[in-house]
């Protein structure tokens, strides 16, 4: 990932709230194909850390898990916020009219090597680390114990489990950090009504 110095981010904290915050990572391995051509191949999947680890699950359909090179690194991207800039936002258009659009987000890509998970109960905790997770914030969470033990042990046996032991972390948070005070205020409050969060993740800039 190309990373100008003023958004580099390796706080570890600031990489977990990333990686927290983002909806869906996208994993990237190579695959050699039926010819032993390589290609690369992605699937969006839920992925949570746990140490030094990032685990989840795959279609047993899915080619990623068959056909991966295990001695090759595979890339997780989380994205977080993100959003449109519009130059009109900046003090500096009112001063000189040398702006132009940008894009601001925060990102993380997690490298490591992929293990495969095959033993049923490795898999079912896996699945229940997941849905953890994500059921959390509920006011009445849903456990994977709800449902019937039978039909639980039923679906597992149409997934795999995934385990990529990192290998090393980069961090970006591109929120106009190379501008001016005044230009990220702008951009702040133009981005309050249409895009609230990354609003809220650029304040936390002009504290720092």
């Amino acid at each position: 990932m190309y990373i100008p110095p003023a958004f580099a981010e390796d706080h570890p904290e600031e990489l977990q709230a990333i990686m927290q915050a983002a909806s869906l990572p996208v994993l990237i391995s190579t695959i050699c194909d039926a010819t032993n051509k390589p290609r690369m191949i992605a699937t969006h999947l839920p992925l949570t850390r746990q140490g030094t680890t990032l685990v989840g699950h795959f279609a047993k359909a899915n080619e990623h898990w068959k056909a991966f090179d295990p001695a090759a690194e595979s890339l997780a991207i989380f994205t977080a916020v993100d959003g449109y800039i519009s130059p009109s936002w900046y003090a500096a258009k009112q001063e000189h009219g040398k702006v132009v659009p940008t894009w601001n987000y925060e990102a993380v890509h997690v490298y490591g090597r992929l293990e495969i998970i095959m033993e049923p109960q490795d898999i079912l905790s896996i699945v229940t680390r997941l849905t953890n997770r994500y059921e959390a914030p509920r006011a009445h969470p849903w456990a994977v114990s709800d449902a019937p033990d039978d039909y639980i042990a039923s679906q597992l046996k149409g997934i795999v489990g995934v385990v990529l032991h990192i290998s090393r972390i980069e961090g970006k948070r591109k929120l106009n950090q190379n501008r001016s005070k005044a230009d990220r205020e702008g951009v702040v409050v133009g981005l309050t009504d249409e895009n609230p969060r990354l609003a809220a993740a650029m304040k936390k800039t002009l504290k720092e």
